[in-house]
């Protein structure tokens, strides 16, 4: 199916299985990816299809997301167990490929996988979503917004590190619970910058 038939398909597909609030989100993810796509060079396409199917995982339970994982041989983490609204990329990068027919494209999936908690030596989609989540246009409550929307067209890999260092320090002063991975990933990039 061509690329953009495939993606309008998709699309559709998410208006039906998301809230109104969810699919905004969506739209303003696909949207920001592709501008971010286009800044650094990456597939437009791919993006776009990455931004859509990025939380298609999002409107499940946390008990149908850890169904799933366990079903499919998932690995899920402590944290994850202990907050399984976590597992929406991981499930979600598993029904963008079986559910959705997301095939022979494993940068999108990995980048539905990693756009929470990111990853060390992210590829440039990888980065592109992860980035595209924090800062697409409906996004209100992030730490420090307008700096890092102007740092993300400016070094994507400093806008990276910045979505990480405020992610972290957001949650210890709200006392969430931190992945272990998201630290793991902002000392990655913190050696690399």
């Amino acid at each position: 199916m061509e690329d953009a038939k495939f993606l309008r398909e998709l699309e559709k597909k998410m208006k039906k299985a998301q809230d109104a609030k969810r699919f905004e989100h969506t739209l303003g993810v696909e949207f920001t990816a592709a501008a971010l796509a286009m800044r650094y060079g990456s597939s437009v396409t791919d993006a776009q299809i990455a931004g859509v199917m990025h939380d298609c995982a999002k409107c499940l339970s946390d008990e149908k997301r850890l169904k799933i994982c366990e079903k499919h041989d998932i690995p899920v983490s402590d944290v994850e167990r202990r907050n399984p609204f976590l597992l929406h990329a991981k499930v979600g990068a598993y029904l963008a490929e079986k559910k959705y027919e997301v095939r022979n494209k494993p940068d999108i999936l990995n980048a539905i996988r990693y756009h929470t908690t990111g990853r060390e030596d992210m590829s440039l989609l990888e980065k592109i979503i992860f980035v595209a989540d924090y800062i697409e246009p409906g996004r209100r409550h992030a730490p420090n917004l307008p700096e890092v929307r102007k740092l993300a067209f400016e070094d994507l890999d400093a806008a990276v590190l910045r979505i990480l260092k405020d992610t972290l320090e957001h949650l210890k002063k709200s006392g969430g619970e931190t992945d272990p991975m998201t630290e793991k990933v902002y000392r990655y990039y913190l050696n690399r910058i």
